[in-house]
């Protein structure tokens, strides 16, 4: 049986005890942090540690890549990307999306050669004026038609190195006021605001294997509980009005936008449709509560979590990471 679960671990290397409760609780797949991570060789092992606590050598293992303040394996051994933002300003609404599709190219590829197979991007938050700042440059710009395009040409960067992305925050975290690693954003925009704004370019994407909730309340589809949590937003906002047929999992249930116990969080979450619980920092107590509320995972968060994995593709064609690096910084230069 495996939990529809993702769950990280406390450091750069399994401890025994660790090893020994994923093999007990085999979650679905593991994220890594910056604390799991410290070089190559050191990543590599520890990605073939995880699976083989599930003997599962296509697990699906996590991590932030995006680019500028959000990328977990940074330099001395991993060429630093720039923000979302940073695309659209070398390059324009026209010529930025090539070059941000090149960055994921690239970081695919550095995602695959230790052993990494999802990448938890593209953002395709649209922030707006007085937002908090959470989101800010992570975004690829403030027009909806101009992020799905940066998104797009993102997903299919990663996807032709072999890995997985995972669209954010859904339904959209853009016009949060708040962090919501620390509170709870509460958005008091309409429906029609919303659909016509924030929901526009998960709709354009919504074709794409995977997505991660909003820990953000919306006032006008649901009063009391964030995405994250309400029946009604992921069944007639995320399933119906996007469109959204792929694999949702939570965001990160340790954040503070949310209530509760872990135990009380995550079952919510499945309550309310999420098809995986993701939680991230390794805590040993808060997974056992989490372990506790998850159910198995089968019926149609199986049918998505196989439909995800089977777009999981090696690298079709030959790559040329310094030569795609040298086009990538030119293109960066070139702006700047």
């Amino acid at each position: 049986m495996t939990l529809a679960l993702i769950l990280g671990c406390a450091g750069p290397t399994l401890s025994p005890e660790e090893a020994a409760f994923f093999r007990e609780v085999r979650p679905w797949g593991f994220i890594l942090f910056k604390r799991n991570v410290e070089n190559p060789e050191q990543v590599r092992a520890l990605t073939a540690a995880l699976r083989e606590t599930l003997g599962r050598p296509d697990a699906p293992i996590l991590i932030d890549q995006e680019g500028g303040r959000v990328q977990r394996m940074t330099r001395p051994h991993w060429q630093a990307y720039p923000s979302g933002r940073a695309y659209l300003r070398a390059g324009g609404p026209e010529g930025g999306p090539a070059l941000a599709g090149l960055g994921a190219r690239l970081m695919a590829h550095d995602l695959a050669q230790v052993g990494i197979n999802v990448d938890c991007a593209p953002v395709l938050d649209v922030p707006v004026p007085g937002a908090h700042d959470v989101i800010g440059d992570r975004a690829y710009g403030t027009d909806p038609a101009v992020v799905a395009a940066f998104g797009r040409a993102v997903a299919e960067g990663l996807m032709a190195g072999g890995v997985l992305p995972v669209m954010k925050h859904m339904p959209g975290h853009g016009r949060a006021g708040a962090d919501s690693h620390f509170a709870l954003p509460v958005v008091e925009a309409g429906l029609d605001e919303l659909a016509a704004h924030d929901f526009r370019p998960f709709r354009a994407l919504a074709d794409l294997p995977m997505a991660m909730s909003a820990h953000v309340v919306f006032r006008a589809l649901d009063p009391e509980s964030p995405a994250t949590t309400s029946t009604t937003i992921i069944r007639e906002i995320v399933r119906d009005r996007i469109g959204f047929d792929g694999l949702l999992m939570t965001d990160d249930l340790s954040m503070n936008a949310l209530s509760g116990t872990f135990r009380e969080r995550a079952a919510a979450a499945f309550r309310a449709g999420c098809d995986i619980g993701l939680h991230c920092n390794g805590v040993r107590a808060e997974m056992e509560e989490v372990v506790a509320a998850a159910p198995a995972l089968a019926g149609e968060a199986l049918r998505r979590a196989d439909a995800a994995l089977a777009r999981l593709k090696p690298a079709a064609q030959a790559f040329d990471p310094t030569e795609a690096r040298a086009r990538l910084d030119a293109g960066l230069a070139a702006a700047a």
